[in-house]
């Protein structure tokens, strides 16, 4: 195994922390709108790529509805952005996780101390106490945040359903998606559809440069941006050399697929040791921007197997990540695993690497 030390990790405030947004004018905009209207969705399916601000926005609607919960109010018909100050006092209780009509559902640790992989039934199951009960919110207003609803296990997302058959008043849901085509049908039904895209490389050097705290006009922070394909977290991972030469070796690799090689292969795994998080991160977000490239191609629907089994592996690969990560296991076998899976999907034959 390699003796690179692995880089430092960029601490970067989670998005109930954080108040600015970059982009999506219009998302925001369409959100304010129909809040100002008065007769609000109750749910949202707020879809697009991995790290393009898609949580941010969730709280950032989040902090307004609770902050000012009178759609009708003059402060609400006169901005023009959902805007709350990070000083105000819902603000600070979104921050820390203590708002009384706030509920958010996300993966957490287990009693092992390791990261679930899911999102389990009981945690889903919250939601009917939550929404059954008085919100402690001025105005009554009860605000689920689900980030991310890919993340929640067959049982948990018939758990949420029932919810959302049957809102109670004032009560808003905003769910986050990374691959919303793929949510269950019946969810998709009851929520209004939010799509994101990818933000410009200006707007990911902004975010980013106010993520890591950097200089906007620093070189590596643009160039960390231009391969990032529209995503903050993304041009954060890839901050510093070594990130960016494991995205461009991963994107190497790929583009020679079917072929495989595996003395790469073995080069790429011993180049991700133990506790690299920033690595693995860049490793996986590279495989899952190609394949989200390719689902999504002009000529994807030419052929329909192939595009079903790399729909198949992307559910496989990222399942096998989480482990992955949340476990801290060996990053090689992942390596091959991978390269395996996209090998065969690409070429319809088995392929094994060794």
């Amino acid at each position: 195994m390699s003796a690179r030390a692995s880089e430092p990790e960029i601490e970067v405030r989670p998005p109930r922390e954080t108040t600015a947004l970059f982009g999506h004018h219009d998302a925001e905009q369409m959100l304010l709108q129909a809040y100002r209207s008065g007769r609000i969705p109750h749910a949202w399916l707020i879809g697009g790529a991995q790290g393009i601000g898609k949580a941010t926005l969730a709280y950032r609607m989040a902090r307004f509805v609770l902050a000012h919960p009178d759609p009708s109010a003059r402060a609400v018909q006169d901005t023009d952005t959902l805007y709350v100050d990070q000083d105000h006092p819902v603000a600070r209780q979104v921050a820390n996780g203590s708002h009384g009509g706030l509920l958010t559902l996300e993966r957490t640790v287990n009693d092992k101390g390791t990261m679930r992989t899911v999102i389990t039934v009981d945690e889903s199951r919250e939601t009917i106490g939550f929404f059954g009960s008085t919100a402690s919110s001025v105005g009554g207003w009860r605000v689920c945040v689900v980030d991310t609803v890919d993340e929640l296990n067959t049982n948990a997302s018939n758990a949420l359903l029932k919810i959302l058959e049957e809102p109670p008043a004032r009560s808003l849901f905003l769910l986050v998606s990374h691959a919303p085509a793929r949510v269950l049908a019946t969810i998709q039904s009851r929520c209004r559809k939010l799509p994101l895209r990818p933000l410009e490389v200006d707007d990911v050097v902004r975010a980013a440069a106010e993520g890591a705290e950097r200089d906007r006009s620093d070189p590596a922070l643009r160039e960390a941006a231009e391969a990032a394909e529209g995503s903050v977290s993304r041009a954060l991972a890839l901050l510093g050399g070594q990130s960016l030469g494991m995205h461009q070796r991963t994107l190497d690799l790929l583009n020679t697929l079917p072929r495989l090689d595996p003395r790469a292969l073995h080069a790429l795994g011993d180049a991700l040791p133990l506790n690299d998080r920033a690595g693995l991160k860049t490793f996986v977000d590279t495989i899952d921007r190609w394949l989200t490239d390719h689902l999504r191609a002009p000529d994807a629907g030419a052929n329909l197997p192939r595009l079903a089994r790399l729909a198949e592996v992307w559910e496989k690969i990222n399942r096998a990540a989480r482990e992955t990560e949340s476990f801290n296991l060996e990053r090689k076998p992942l390596v091959f695993s991978v390269f395996n899976m996209l090998a065969e999907a690409t070429s319809g034959r088995p392929s094994q690497a060794r």
